[in-house]
């Protein structure tokens, strides 16, 4: 059974940054995709960004620019990178990890973007 856990999430004033972390354990291989998602109160979870095992990245057009996700394959490891972040992106953060056509979740990470 694949687990994912995330780690990174917290407080950050606007205009800040903060890096995520998830790291998966259970697979004996990478995934084929990897992503993060998030939910916000009240709203639908979303996209924020995937990547391939080949370094193929995905993103929200909302988080282009500001955003940037990685993996280490070896590790089997998947980053976020958030800059100039904004009030509208508190959220809790969710990874996702693809393994042999299964869809495996992370519990999430809250991040809060306030003043």
């Amino acid at each position: 059974q694949v687990q994912l856990v995330e780690s990174g999430g917290g407080l950050v004033q606007p205009g800040g940054s903060l890096s995520l972390s998830c790291a998966a354990s259970g697979s004996g291989s990478s995934s084929a995709v990897m992503g993060w998602f998030r939910q916000a109160p009240g709203k639908q979870r979303e996209l924020v960004a995937t990547i391939t095992r080949g370094g193929s990245r995905n993103y929200a057009d909302s988080m282009k620019g500001r955003f940037t996700i990685s993996r280490d394959n070896a590790k089997n490891t998947v980053y976020l990178q958030m800059n100039s972040l904004k009030p509208e992106d508190t959220a809790v953060y969710y990874c996702q990890g693809i393994y042999q056509g299964t869809t495996y979740w992370g519990r999430g990470t809250q991040v809060t973007v306030s003043a």
